[in-house]
């Protein structure tokens, strides 16, 4: 299978904490668990963790490894409903839905995206491109400080 994956794990602010990038035919509960095996000493406040709904299978090793909450973010529509006899199906939301806390990783996404290197998938080692991910992270951190709004 050809591409890759990139799982992070961001704070509310969308700021990477960790990250990971693996070759594309990874699932991603094994990617994730790549991310957060050995999470729970670094990061020993952590309580809650919102998620995707790919990651749902999680919530138990979470638990039992990890200590932590996991709180799996649904889509308001699946799409499809069934209705019994003659109920009237729920009505769909028009427009564009943004999904609470879903919001943060992709907004922390776009801003990596903006970095030349990391738009597309020039490297030839995973371990270059997450070193690029920390290293994009750093210079908007530091561009942050220098100028604070």
């Amino acid at each position: 299978m050809n591409g890759r994956k990139r799982h992070i794990l961001v704070d509310t602010e969308g700021l990477v904490l960790k990250v990971k990038v693996h070759e594309a035919g990874i699932s991603d509960s094994a990617g994730s668990k790549m991310v957060l095996d050995g999470l729970s000493s670094r990061f020993p406040r952590m309580r809650k963790v919102w998620a995707d709904y790919a990651y749902r299978g999680l919530k138990e090793w979470m638990r039992t490894t990890l200590g932590w909450d996991l709180e799996v973010v649904r889509h308001t529509w699946s799409g499809r409903v069934w209705v019994v006899g003659d109920q009237e199906p729920p009505t769909r939301p028009k427009g564009f839905v943004v999904l609470p806390r879903r919001w943060v990783v992709e907004r922390t996404f776009a801003w990596l995206v903006r970095n030349r290197r990391l738009s597309k998938d020039y490297e030839y080692l995973p371990e270059t491109e997450e070193s690029f991910v920390y290293a994009a992270m750093i210079r908007l951190m530091l561009r942050r400080l220098a100028h604070p709004t």
